[in-house]
């Protein structure tokens, strides 16, 4: 699976730094042999890391030597998308088709899946038969699915053999094979019948057969499950890889942790983008300016309809803050504990919903519980800011009212409504995750400021 910006692992301290600055001097000094001999005592993926920092120019050099090297088909499946398209079009199909025939299959797929789809067919015609029908056969699938998750490569036996017999299969392909940690069993022309870990393999003894101490109850998923719920599935169980089959129940692939691990990664990336209003796109650091902006504008839309709106409300109410001017030093913070409230509480649900902690068939107990947590803040931070306000403007005794009840009532309604909106958005199949971005917030100020007008409406009779 490819690396995304917030997905790279960082290498620890100034390891990084070094590793990068040492690249730099031998590529400036144009010391070849020495870079050749770096890049391979470096692991692919912290060559991808320090890749990332350099230039064009250098990377056109580097690139170059890495291209040399056994390990530049797992240095491409760690690249950055956006950087990896650059490069590939500088490398023939032909060289193209063997690095991929070097590297796992489903990474193989990661690449041809965003390359442009004529080079990606012309590598197809390059590549030898065998390979070139494991990959078009996990093409078919939808990349966000456990289908196009999977490896086809792994350990997988029928029920009848032997603990002894199976061993000695292990030592032979275990080479070839994406995971041995699990010994797959199967029965009749393929179809899934148990799992048995390495472990429990060399703790019985040579001559039983597996079917008699295989784990019937095996956990697998269809090729279409969805990516998240592959996820969910392998965290809430803590197994290293589950089995996929297709809709016959024959055994298909397997979906390992280290793929599982670049998903969670990625679909927290896209939540977190999204609730910042930032869109989805997780490669947003690598675009230019223009294109960085054209993908936050239209969400910051929704924020600058909000503010007009809000800003006709205030305006509707002149009259009232030119009697009591006192008001308009309130608006700020009674449209930011709105918000704040509103956005945590949207976090956390956003959060449950995508870890399985929040109940979909109890949703009225959900929103009671904010709304309750509404009410308890709400009550602290009106007493709160009511004193302040008391304190700053005693010539206006019933402002500190107004504010207080304003910041209670905000609270309890923003807590409320930001739990409700990404619910409702579940409920009908949307991505919660946009709801805490700048709608609830835009939502919040425009209710916000109406019902802190409205209060010092009544109270003080204006």
């Amino acid at each position: 699976m490819f690396r995304t910006e917030s997905a790279k692992r960082e290498m620890i301290g100034s390891e990084g730094m070094v590793l990068l600055d040492m690249i730099r001097r031998l590529n400036r000094r144009s010391a070849t042999g020495h870079l050749l001999k770096l890049i391979e005592k470096t692991h692919p993926a912290d060559m991808a890391w320090v890749f990332r920092h350099l230039n064009e120019a250098e990377r056109s050099k580097i690139f170059d030597i890495i291209a040399q090297t056994k390990v530049i088909g797992e240095f491409l499946s760690e690249l950055d998308e956006s950087i990896l398209l650059g490069l590939v079009q500088q490398l023939t199909p032909q060289y193209l088709a063997s690095i991929l025939a070097d590297i796992p299959s489903d990474d193989a797929v990661d690449i041809l899946e965003i390359i442009p789809e004529e080079l990606a067919d012309e590598i197809r015609k390059h590549m030898e038969q065998e390979d070139r029908e494991e990959v078009e056969g996990l093409l078919q699938y939808h990349p966000e699915t456990a289908g196009g998750l999977m490896s086809p490569d792994f350990m997988c036996l029928e029920e009848d053999v032997t603990v002894g017999d199976a061993i000695s299969i292990i030592q032979q392909k275990s080479e070839e094979m994406e995971m041995v940690f699990y010994l797959y069993i199967k029965y009749g022309d393929g179809k899934l019948a148990g799992v048995i870990s390495l472990r429990e393999l060399l703790m019985n003894a040579p001559g039983r057969k597996l079917k008699d101490i295989m784990n019937s109850n095996v956990i697998s998923v269809s090729t279409d499950t969805d990516q998240e719920d592959v996820a969910h599935i392998v965290s809430q169980y803590n197994i290293l890889a589950v089995p996929v089959v297709d809709s016959s129940f024959d055994l298909v692939g397997i979906v390992t942790v280290d793929d599982i691990i670049d998903v969670i990664r990625e679909e927290a990336t896209e939540d977190f983008l999204q609730m910042a209003g930032a869109g989805k796109d997780r490669e947003i650091l690598l675009k230019s300016t223009f294109e960085n902006a054209m993908l936050r504008a239209p969400w910051l839309f929704a924020s600058w309809v909000g503010g007009i709106m809000a800003m006709v409300i205030i305006g509707s109410f002149e009259q009232e803050l030119a009697q009591v001017i006192a008001l308009a030093s309130f608006i700020p913070i009674v449209m930011g504990m709105g918000g704040n409230i509103a956005t945590q509480s949207s976090t956390i649900i956003v959060r449950g919903i995508a870890t399985g902690r929040v109940n979909m068939n109890e949703l009225l107990k959900v929103i009671f519980r904010e709304f309750r947590v509404g009410i308890l803040l709400g009550f602290v931070y009106g007493v709160f800011l009511g004193v302040v306000s008391f304190f700053m403007h005693r010539d206006q005794t019933l402002l500190g009212i107004v504010v207080g009840l304003s910041i209670f009532f905000i609270m309890a309604m923003s807590a409320t409504l930001g739990t409700i909106i990404p619910l409702v958005l579940k409920r009908f199949g949307f991505d919660a995750a946009i709801a805490t971005g700048p709608f609830v917030t835009t939502a919040i100020d425009i209710v916000g400021v109406m019902m802190y007008f409205y209060t010092a409406k009544v109270v003080l009779g204006l």
